[in-house]
């Protein structure tokens, strides 16, 4: 066939060069072509000998290589002259073909070409009508009709139209949106339509389960329903929040279980027949961590095929459900699980954790570098590994309990575990041994990191036990190998079977964090660390963790470079007014070749009338002996004006208690009552502070951001630090010397920028309703004596301010407050 049938005249003429520089040998390349089947564009992947180029087709043909912008054609060369595709040729195009990707083969002039399979004709993508849709949200709009006193919002608009852009142009999309925008129905309604128009799955990722829930059990049915179309959407967990009725049933079986635990899983087991999701949120009691961990489902414990609860597995009636979704809502950590799996070599167009799927939208995205930090640190402790061993095997008296002592009815008479129980043994004496050297290690700040300089404590105190741990663990899951290897074929799908060979794979894991301990020095994208723990009333412990100090080139090839659209969201994307910090952290900034489109979109509230700004002029510097002293005085009096309605957030948890104790005797008279974060579980203890108006909440990390406490409940925010990270953390140390490494400065690459983002977080709980009125509080001098100080202060809206001393600040908030 003639080539120019097939070619465009460019793509001709490019193909021809290239085979010219290749000196006439073999040349790859991927075609896409138009509407009529012409190839209007080709990327040239090789050059060189028939082996090598046809060995990097195979590479490039495996599953999901590519499926941002996928070929529609391979085209490969023959020398020769002569077309017969070759056997390696048919193997490429077989491998096509399955993909819906053609493939030919052309001679060296480009005259003629051969098709060896027929490309099958993509489906043409169906643009979004931004006018339509964004109709929806002008006064009198389908969506606008059906929420209460609602009012356009340009900025909200102005959100819309660039997400639709993102989808009509297959672009990757950051957008800071201000709070009070209305980013969720600026995402769902593009999202929602270019799903039933082009029946694509599209993935929501957020960063907490109040959002997960308020957009798929409020948001989704009612932009659906403004659409008078039904469109399917899957809520989606992790499996851990799931109940196993496989696992059930074991734990019912179990002799060890005592009364009250007997109870609680008898209780359980009534719930599992009547609930429809199996989730723990659903239960209507409250059932303790360690006996949810012993029934919840577990990616290592799930029999699949074989499991005798297939049919009613709650996982999988989900999975099920997610296939046929067009929407699917998850979690950060959930969407991290999938997307490492498909990057480690799972592929892009089959289901893996979640369905295939190649849009995204991320909201809450200025936290996915923590969330991804996270997904990817690994660690264990004394607890943890004594967890693991007491589901091996444990002992009271005469009485010996645990899975090894199950399989041992599957072997004759006699064959006990002893080996195991005796190699168990030694391990809880290796952890004990290695545990008190390294909360010494930990010393004062409770924090540890393994860095060349301590080279010599560490070989003398800390390297010694943790080899021994690691021998002893890896000895221990030799014999109990050797012990799963002679089970009969007829019990090798006993469940206890396979928890055995579940624990014997987190053992595995252990002694893998113990390597990377020990060779911490070959690992420079890696930082080992040791933190000191405490809860209740337990003995402090040491937990190991090893965690990844650079993740930006791994988002930018396991999300935005394989996703024909990532849009990601958050009320906090910029720094002094650009995204160069989240980009650079988040991997965006890395990807080339591809449309990115950047926006930022102020709040409809009325700052400048509607919050006052204050900052002491005499406020200490944190590290001047006065500062505590400072903050245990100013936070009572604040909160004395206010009447209570206050929230109060500090960096460290021993400021908070020493403001605490201060201000308890100052406001308790007073009738304000006075909260503190550790006295209760975060959800209650939110509770308590939104039910009763005049209390105040001392908090630290976590409540910089996640808290939505509108009217009343919240009018006067104080922020006792600015958040700079610790210098002790290990993750952020690690990440700093990475940027002095590439010559950059840590401080005003790293450590300023981060703090902006949270102060920004922080400022932002004040005000989450347009009516909304109050005073946010900085105690910090650094906010107005420090030249970078300017960067907190631009990167926030409009506001009144009162930068005085303390005496003029209090009257100036009581007038504002209350005139």
């Amino acid at each position: 066939m003639r080539a120019d049938r097939r070619f465009s005249e460019q793509c001709l003429s490019q193909l021809r060069a290239a085979i010219a520089d290749a000196g006439g040998n073999e040349v790859f390349a991927l075609g896409r072509m138009d509407d009529k089947g012409v190839v209007r564009r080709i990327t040239i992947t090789a050059r060189g000998n028939e082996g090598q180029v046809l060995a990097w087709g195979m590479e490039d043909m495996e599953d999901g290589k590519n499926p941002a912008s996928p070929p529609d054609v391979f085209i490969h060369n023959h020398p020769s002259g002569l077309l017969t595709p070759s056997d390696n040729d048919l193997a490429i195009a077989g491998k096509a073909a399955e993909s819906g990707v053609g493939a030919y083969i052309v001679d060296n002039p480009v005259e003629h070409v051969y098709v060896v399979a027929e490309p099958i004709r993509r489906r043409k993508q169906k643009k979004l009508n931004a006018e339509r849709i964004i109709a929806a949200l002008l006064e009198g709009g389908d969506v606008a009709r059906r929420l209460p006193s609602y009012e356009p919002r340009q900025s909200q608009l102005d959100l819309m139209a660039l997400i639709i852009r993102a989808f009509n142009e297959d672009a990757l999309a950051a957008a800071e949106a201000g709070t009070g925008v209305g980013k969720s129905f600026a995402y769902l309604l593009p999202a929602l339509h270019y799903a039933l128009e082009n029946d694509e799955r599209i993935v929501i990722s957020t960063a907490t389960i109040t959002l997960q829930q308020q957009l798929f059990e409020k948001d989704i049915p009612l932009v659906s329903s403004a659409m008078h179309k039904k469109v399917k959407a899957v809520l989606m967990k992790g499996r851990g929040n799931y109940l196993c009725r496989r696992r059930l049933g074991d734990a019912l079986r179990e002799p060890d279980l005592d009364a009250a635990e007997r109870d609680e899983m008898e209780r359980l087991s009534k719930w599992a027949e009547t609930t429809k999701t199996g989730s723990r949120s659903d239960l209507s009691f409250t059932l303790p961590e360690n006996l949810w961990s012993r029934v919840c489902s577990d990616a290592d414990l799930c029999m699949g095929l074989r499991c005798p609860e297939r049919e009613r597995c709650f996982v999988l009636a989900l999975r099920k459900e997610a296939a046929d979704a067009r929407i699917i809502v998850v979690n950060h950590h959930l969407l991290f699980a999938d997307l490492a799996a498909r990057h480690a070599g799972a592929g892009y167009k089959g289901a893996v954790v979640l369905p295939p799927y190649t849009r995204v939208i991320i909201d809450e995205a200025h936290t996915i570098e923590a969330a991804a930090t996270s997904f990817f640190s690994k660690e264990f402790s004394r607890l943890g590994l004594y967890r693991q061993l007491g589901r091996l095997y444990r002992s009271r008296g005469v009485n010996r309990r645990g899975l090894l002592v199950r399989l041992e009815s599957m072997f004759p008479a006699g064959n006990r575990a002893d080996a195991a129980a005796v190699a168990i043994k030694k391990i809880r004496d290796a952890i004990d041994d290695l545990d008190e050297p390294a909360r010494e290690l930990c010393g004062m700040e409770g924090v540890f990191r393994l860095t060349p300089r301590d080279s010599s404590v560490m070989e003398a105190a800390l390297f010694p036990p943790l080899r021994g741990l690691r021998k002893k663990i890896l000895s221990l899951a030799e014999i109990v190998r050797n012990r799963l290897e002679q089970v009969p074929d007829a019990d090798q799908d006993n469940p206890a079977v396979w928890e055995t060979k579940t624990v014997v794979r987190r053992l595995d894991d252990i002694a893998g964090i113990c390597a990377a301990f020990l060779e911490y020095r070959e690992r420079p994208n890696e930082v080992m660390w040791i933190e000191k723990r405490l809860s209740g009333g337990e003995d402090p412990w040491a937990a190991f963790t090893q965690s990844p100090v650079e993740l930006a080139a791994d988002l930018k090839a396991s999300l935005f470079a394989p996703s024909k659209t990532v849009v990601s969201v958050s009320a906090t994307l910029t720094v002094n007014g650009t995204f160069s910090y989240w980009a650079g952290r988040s991997g965006l900034s890395l990807v080339e070749d591809r449309p990115v489109l950047f926006g930022r979109f102020p709040s409809p509230f009325p700052y400048g009338s509607a919050v006052l700004l204050a900052s002491p002029e005499e406020a200490p510097l944190p590290d001047e002996d006065r500062y505590q002293d400072f903050i245990n005085a100013s936070v009572g009096r604040l909160a004395a004006i206010a009447g209570g309605s206050a929230l109060i957030l500090f960096t460290s948890y021993q400021s908070l208690r020493s403001a605490y104790t201060a201000t308890l005797p100052e406001l308790e008279p007073l009738g304000i009552r006075c909260l503190k974060q550790g006295d209760d579980d975060r959800t209650r203890l939110l509770r308590t502070f939104l039910d009763d108006q005049s209390s105040v909440l001392f908090a630290t990390d976590s409540f910089w951001e996640g808290v939505d406490a509108p009217g009343d409940t919240l009018r006067l925010v104080i922020l006792c630090r600015l958040p700079f990270r610790s210098p002790s953390d290990p993750v952020f140390e690690a990440r700093r010397e990475a940027v002095e490494k590439r010559g950059g400065s840590p401080f005003m690459d790293l450590s300023l920028p981060e703090a902006v983002m949270k102060f920004k977080q922080g400022f932002g709980r004040l005000m989450r309703r347009s009516s909304d009125h109050g005073v946010v509080a900085v105690l910090d001098g650094r906010l107005i004596k420090k030249r970078y100080g300017t960067f907190f202060l631009r990167s926030l809206p409009e506001t009144r301010v009162s930068f005085s001393n303390f005496e003029t600040i209090l009257r100036d908030a009581e007038r504002f407050l209350y005139l």
